[in-house]
């Protein structure tokens, strides 16, 4: 017997790619519904490349009773309104929103970090996922962490427009072109011109100055992770339609050299250790868009301080940073606790 499991905001870029590893990993399913706005309903997506079509359900007529997941990608917006709606008809939600992530009754699931964590969705009936900055970062510092223990970390993050949406990804293309062909670029989803550009300023601003997507890296790997490290990040918009990017440096209590470091990364679940000191040595956004995987790379000792590392992660923000995590959450909580596939 499998599950039967709703997938919100079906039309969306993340939940399109949560529908394909859906189907990609072959997830225990009885019976899937897209569900999405009253915009789209009626409109088909395809369930992976099986050649399945859905027809999207509108949420404001859904009824959640009976379904046992609903993986939300829809935005903190109906997260808020028809979340708690899915997780009182007994429908375990798995939110991707930020709405939740910080709730102290909402575990908050990297299920190659904190798996043990996801018993605690008994409370609300809600799990949340992280952001997509966050995933591919603790996924890094989780074994590293247990083997030297993480004082610090600095990060500087470069994110492709695809975290801003279809919107982004459709801003990029419409500026490149119209720089090619000398028409006015005109900024809309971001701030500044992003094509052939970089931007410093992902979110809304705070009052100490840094802005809310590195706010969230801070708090989400805290409560991820473990709330004694320290973290700084520089969270940066650039042109790459997928796959974010991080420069990562990280001081730890006991000593861990970039050789151990290497071997420790190497075996860890998760993570494709791609380290080779030599032209094309080292893993791109391009070459990440559509693995699974987090990857790593340039791991070097830091001479700056006394235990301290430096290293490059770069993976699918789609993928893991989203729709994957979203959906191995789902496989923990099936294992652990509905143990119904």
């Amino acid at each position: 017997m499998g599950y039967k499991v709703v997938v919100v905001g079906a039309t969306g870029s993340v939940g399109r790619e949560m529908m394909q590893i859906l189907a990609e990993r072959e997830f225990p399913l009885d019976e899937i519904a897209a569900v999405a706005s009253s915009r789209s309903h009626g409109s088909e997506v395809e369930y992976g490349d099986t050649g399945k079509m859905l027809k999207c359900r509108n949420i404001e007529h859904f009824d959640f009773a009976g379904w046992d997941i609903a993986l939300f990608a829809a935005g903190s917006g109906p997260a808020k309104e028809y979340a708690p709606k899915a997780a009182a008809a007994g429908c375990v939600v798995i939110d991707n929103s930020s709405l939740y992530r910080m709730d102290p009754d909402v575990p908050l699931i990297v299920p190659e970090v904190n798996p043990d964590a996801i018993a605690g969705y008994k409370k609300r009936n809600i799990i949340a996922n992280p952001n997509c900055s966050t995933a591919q970062l603790v996924v890094a510092l989780k074994p590293l962490h247990d083997a030297a223990i993480i004082k610090r970390v600095i990060v500087s993050t470069y994110q492709s427009v695809s975290g801003a949406g279809k919107a982004g990804m459709d801003e990029l293309f419409q500026q490149s072109r119209a720089i090619f062909v000398g028409d006015p670029v005109l900024p809309e989803t971001f701030t500044k011109q992003i094509a052939f550009n970089v931007i410093p300023h992902i979110d809304v601003f705070m009052d100490d100055g840094s802005t809310k997507e590195e706010w969230k890296m801070v708090v989400e790997t805290k409560k991820i992770l473990d709330p004694k490290i320290k973290l700084n990040a520089t969270c940066v918009r650039v042109p790459v339609f997928v796959g974010h990017a991080e420069a990562i440096n990280i001081e730890f209590e006991n000593e861990l050299s970039a050789k151990d470091a290497q071997e420790i990364l190497r075996e860890a679940p998760g993570i494709m250790l791609i380290d080779k000191r030599e032209d094309e040595g080292y893993v791109t956004p391009v070459e990440c868009a559509g693995d699974s995987a987090t990857y790593i790379s340039r791991v070097r000792d830091d001479p700056t301080v006394e235990n301290g590392i430096t290293l490059w992660c770069v993976s699918d923000n789609l993928r893991k940073g989203a729709a994957l995590n979203a959906v191995q959450i789902a496989e923990l909580l099936g294992r652990k606790h509905l143990q119904k596939g």
